[in-house]
């Protein structure tokens, strides 16, 4: 049908693992959700010569990851014309404790998107990506809160890298301990992680309701914190 996403990434040289294929995947689903669950994301690039890594926010808008940034910084500055980047997103999700400490591992579920970032001049896609940031902290939050300013615009560098080499990359399940080991007198499991919100804390002079009045929940799978007042 057309305009139909295919369901998988294709592979590249870059995409394809050298070790431990079976934890790889390259579902277009499974790498959104990743993308769309993590607050954060970690930017590589090389600027000079030098390799550099940044952590930034981010925000998916269909198939294209926008990165924000500032203008002035090496990102905004070193995207004029496009950069070539890769961006990786990790969720820690439990540490994989074995009775040997070769077996020790992590529980994980990764993205790493390769390509060519563009820096965004259109102030109308550019608002639409403050939009979307603000939509990823709870549905509705952008419209209780001002939108950007032109001199803030001005002052933003969004980069815009579409989604086209893209591989997932995760571990699940307990500790693969060797047969010999088995009957060590040590505990193996999973100590399970996760990232969960605390109670809100108000600025000064917040006109909001007290942070005991906000309900929070996150949707498994989603990961968009939603908030409302009571009362």
């Amino acid at each position: 049908m057309a305009g139909t996403e295919p369901s998988a990434y294709p592979r590249t040289p870059r995409t394809t693992a050298l070790r431990m294929r079976e934890r790889m995947s390259y579902d277009r689903a499974a790498a959104h959700a990743i993308l769309d669950e993590a607050w954060h994301c970690t930017l590589s690039f090389v600027l000079d010569d030098e390799p550099r890594v940044l952590p930034t926010l981010h925000v998916r808008v269909g198939d294209t990851l926008y990165l924000h940034g500032s203008s002035g910084g090496r990102m905004g500055l070193g995207a004029r014309g496009g950069l070539r980047v890769a961006a990786c997103v990790t969720h820690l999700d439990g540490l994989v404790l074995a009775r040997s400490q070769f077996h020790h591992s992590a529980n994980y579920r990764s993205v790493i998107a390769h390509g060519t970032a563009e820096l965004v001049t259109d102030e109308a896609e550019k608002l639409r990506v403050f939009t979307a940031l603000a939509e990823k902290i709870g549905p509705g939050h952008a419209a209780r809160t001002r939108p950007p300013s032109a001199k803030e615009l001005a002052q933003t560098a969004l980069l815009a890298l579409p989604l086209d080499e893209v591989s997932v990359r995760a571990r699940t399940g307990t500790a693969g301990d060797d047969e010999e080991d088995l009957d060590l007198p040590y505990w193996a499991g999973v100590l399970p992680l996760r990232v969960e919100p605390g109670r809100a804390e108000p600025a000064p002079a917040s006109p909001c309701p007290s942070p005991t009045t906000w309900a929070w929940s996150a949707a498994r799978g989603s990961s968009r914190w939603s908030c409302a007042a009571s009362g």
